[in-house]
């Protein structure tokens, strides 16, 4: 598999992997998600955790104690 090791291979997935990345530790820090940072900075996926993070986990949830009038 010495084709993966080649620069056309490469630079794609890693700017794919970085806008990702990029993407998913704004979103945790804005949402302040020490642990999904932490696993987000520190795993290395190509962009499947972070893609994975924005979908399902990004959002906090809203309450349901607001007041009915």
């Amino acid at each position: 598999m010495p084709w993966l090791f080649m620069p056309q291979f490469l630079v794609p997935i890693a700017i794919w992997s970085l806008f990702w990345k990029g993407m998913a530790l704004y979103k945790a820090a804005q949402n302040g998600q020490k642990a999904w940072f932490v696993a987000l900075l520190l795993l290395n996926t190509a962009g499947i955790v972070e893609i994975i993070y924005l979908i399902f986990f990004s959002n906090p949830k809203k309450s349901s104690s607001k007041k009915r009038k």
